[in-house]
């Protein structure tokens, strides 16, 4: 079953940009757009399992220059 999660990402001062386009080439970023409020970038992620969510957000999406904290949130289907 394909899974798909938000992750809110917490930015180093000025680098908001920058990681929000590095983001979008990561396979499995579905989107990663700049907000407002006491994050700085939400991504979409979506992988064909939960491992592998979770592998995306803490080998690729963590280590991306500038991104100091993350936030996921796993989405279930409770159909």
């Amino acid at each position: 079953m394909v899974r798909k999660a938000y992750v809110l990402i917490q930015v180093t001062v000025g680098n908001t940009n920058e990681v929000a386009k590095s983001l979008r080439r990561i396979k499995g970023v579905l989107a990663a757009d700049v907000v407002t409020g006491p994050h700085d970038v939400i991504a979409v992620v979506e992988a064909p399992n939960s491992d592998a969510v979770v592998k995306i957000v803490t080998r690729e999406i963590q280590a991306v220059n500038g991104v100091s904290d993350t936030l996921t949130y796993m989405v279930f289907n409770l159909e």
